[in-house]
C-alpha cells in the first residue's frame, strides 16, 4: 500500500497518455496522493480536469500559474514529494531531463526534485532506438534516474517496434517496489496457500474441488504491497502471482502443499491457509487408466488427506496462523469449532450458498472470528478488497 504517499506524476504530451488516467486510478486505489503535473503538448491530448477530479488535486498545467504564496510552486511540490512518476515520458521531455533545460514546470520540478524518479518512456520506435534518444536515457540512467523499458508492439502510428508505454500494471508494481510503505507487516515472512488441490484416482481422473485460487492470490498480492516477504504455495490455477518478487509455488496434490508448507513454516511468523484442499484420497489409486467396463470394486474407497492446518495449529511457536473455512450450513458454529479444535489466531468464513460469495467469482461475502470469537461481518466485496480487511486485522495482531 502507498498511504500518505505524496507522488506527483508527470504527463507529457503522447497518445499514450490517456493510460496515465489509469495508472492515476492504480495509485489512488493503494492511497497514495497524487498531484499530475501536465506539460503543453500533453494538455492536447487529455483534459487536465480529467485528472484534477480522478486525483482530488489541482492539476499543474503551467509554470507561472498564480500562486498564494512566495516560494515557488515546483520547488515546494519537490520537497514535499516522495516520487515522481513520468508516464508517459516523450522524446522531447527526456530531451529536457537530460540537458538541464527547465522551461515548464514539469522539467522544472525535475531538477528540483531530491525523491527518487521512475521515466516510462512512450514515442515512435525509429525515434526510441535513436542514438541520440539513447544517450540521453544512459546520461539518465548514470545519474540514477530509474527507466522502466517500453513495451514491442504496434503504436499508434502504425509501426511495429519497441516503443509502446509500458503496462500499467508493471508501472505501478515498480513505484511500490520503491515505496513499499512501513507496516507491521513489514520484513514478515508470510506463507499464503491457494487454490484446489488434486487427488488422482489414476492418471487421469482426479477428486478435486472448485476452487479458483483468487482469494489465495490476492493475499499474496496484498500482502507484498505491505511490504511482507511473501511465499505463495499454489495448486493448479490459471493465475500469475502479481510480482515476480514473491516466492511462487505450484504444487498439485494435498501432500505436495504439506510438504511445501512444512519446509517454509519454521521461518514464517504468519501462515494465511486460503486454499480449498481436498479432503480425500483414494486409499488405493490406479497406476494405470481404469476402463470403463473394469471399474474395481473397491475404486471409492477413500482415506484423509493430511490436515495441513491442524498441524500447523500443533506446532506454531508464536506464529500466527489464519485458517479459512467454506460452509453452507451453521456457517459461525462450525468456524468457531474448527478455530479452536485446530489453535488458529484468526478464521475466515463464507457461505458458499450465498450469491457471489462461492468459487470462480471475483468477489467474497466472509466473516472473521478472532480467539476471543469476537464476529466481524463484512458486506460483498471484491476478493482484495476482503484480502485487504484480512490483513487489517492480522496487523493488529502483529501489533499485540
Amino acid at each position: 500500500m502507498l498511504a500518505k504517499k505524496e507522488i506527483v506524476l508527470g504527463v507529457s504530451g503522447s497518445i499514450s497518455s490517456y493510460k496515465s488516467v489509469e495508472i492515476l486510478r492504480e495509485l489512488s486505489r493503494l492511497k497514495a496522493c497524487v498531484t499530475v503535473v501536465m506539460t503543453k503538448n500533453a494538455v492536447e491530448f487529455i483534459s487536465p480536469l480529467t485528472f484534477q477530479i480522478l486525483s482530488k488535486q489541482k492539476t499543474i498545467t503551467g509554470l507561472f500559474e498564480a500562486h498564494q504564496e512566495f516560494q515557488p510552486e515546483h520547488i515546494a511540490l519537490s520537497r514535499k514529494a516522495d516520487f515522481l512518476l513520468v508516464a508517459p515520458a516523450t522524446a522531447n521531455i527526456i530531451g529536457k531531463f537530460a540537458s538541464g533545460i527547465a522551461d515548464d514546470f514539469l522539467s522544472s520540478l525535475f531538477l528540483s526534485m531530491r525523491a527518487p524518479i521512475l521515466l516510462a518512456p512512450a514515442m515512435n520506435p525509429t525515434m526510441y532506438l535513436n542514438p541520440f534518444v539513447q544517450r540521453n536515457l544512459s546520461l539518465l540512467k548514470k545519474n540514477n534516474i530509474e527507466i522502466i523499458e517500453p513495451g514491442v508492439g504496434e503504436v499508434a502510428c502504425g509501426e511495429s517496434g519497441q516503443g509502446r508505454l509500458a503496462a500499467v500494471e508493471d508501472i505501478v508494481e515498480r513505484v511500490i517496489q520503491k515505496l513499499r510503505r512501513e507496516s507491521s507487516l513489514q520484513k514478515h515472512n508470510i506463507i499464503i496457500t491457494a487454490g484446489p488441490t488434486r487427488e488422482y484416482l489414476d492418471p487421469i481422473r482426479y477428486l478435486s474441488n472448485r476452487s479458483s485460487g483468487k482469494m489465495g492470490f490476492a493475499l499474496a498480492k496484498v500482502a507484498y504491497q505491505r511490504g511482507a516477504h511473501v511465499t505463495l504455495i499454489s495448486g493448479p490455477t490459471n493465475l500469475s502471482p502479481y510480482s515476480p518478487h514473491i516466492n511462487y509455488i505450484p504444487v498439485v496434490t494435498t501432500e505436495e502443499m504439506r510438504q511445501a508448507v512444512e519446509h517454509h513454516f519454521p521461518q514464517s511468523t504468519i501462515v494465511i491457509m486460503a486454499a480449498a484442499v481436498c479432503d480425500w484420497q483414494p486409499l488405493h489409486p490406479a497406476s494405470s487408466k481404469i476402463e470403463k467396463h473394469t471399474l474395481p470394486a473397491d475404486f471409492f474407497k477413500l482415506q484423509n488427506t493430511p490436515d495441513i492446518l491442524e498441524f500447523l495449529g500443533q506446532e506454531k511457536k508464536g506464529q500466527i496462523i489464519v485458517g479459512f473455512a467454506a460452509e453452507t450450513t451453521n456457517v459461525l458454529e462450525k468456524a468457531k469449532g474448527k478455530l479452536r479444535t485446530k489453535n488458529l489466531d484468526l478464521i475466515c468464513v463464507n457461505d458458499i450458498t450465498q450469491e457471489g460469495a462461492g468459487f470462480d467469482v471475483d468477489t467474497n461475502k466472509v466473516s472473521l472470528i478472532d480467539i476471543q470469537h469476537n464476529v466481524i461481518h463484512f458486506p460483498l466485496m471484491t476478493k482484495e478488497k476482503v484480502a485487504e480487511k484480512i490483513l487489517d486485522k492480522v496487523e493488529t495482531l502483529v501489533k499485540k
